[in-house]
């Protein structure tokens, strides 16, 4: 018996609790779908293709990191829309301009101040992939580094992409 009363416990200990509300009254759990919906909506905005018919990758490496997007289904419009972006993306992060970024999350994402400052130590290339692009983020400073992997594990967190941290 006290095996069922410790699983119940743990089983209750992660179900989302209604009883917990966020600052406008809402269950938390509504409150955090509701934000990331949101981020979504800016996101189709700023990126200029549906969030929910793509999906986004971050990764990181020894050297810095990847930002990928790729279209779910076979369509070379989404496709031509990602290239797009991505290679604006290229060009304005090495430019130092997180202007989209901060605007599709409605804040200035962990990282970003200290790779603007750092930002002739990083290099951003765009590459195309069979389904979308990527960004392909490189330095060889350790302080830059770091930026670069707070941006990605905030990205990570915010897009829900289970990437690994």
């Amino acid at each position: 018996m006290d095996v069922l009363l410790a699983a119940l416990v743990i089983v209750a200990a992660l179900s989302p609790n209604p009883s917990v509300k966020s600052s406008d009254g809402q269950p938390a759990c509504m409150a955090l779908h509701e934000a990331h919906d949101a981020m979504n909506m800016r996101g189709e905005h700023g990126m200029g293709f549906s969030q929910t018919a793509t999906t986004h990758h971050f990764l990181l490496t020894p050297d810095g990191g990847i930002i990928e997007v790729n279209a779910k289904s076979d369509d070379a419009a989404a496709r031509d829309e990602i290239h797009m972006h991505l290679t604006h993306i290229s060009h304005a992060f090495a430019a130092g301009e997180f202007d989209i970024p901060m605007f599709v999350h409605d804040t200035v994402p962990p990282g970003v101040l200290d790779m603007k400052r750092l930002q002739s130590r990083i290099h951003y290339t765009f590459e195309e992939t069979a389904a979308g692009g990527r960004v392909v983020i490189k330095t060889d400073d350790a302080e830059a580094l770091a930026a670069i992997h707070k941006f990605l594990r905030f990205q990570i967190d915010e897009h829900q992409t289970v990437d690994p941290h």
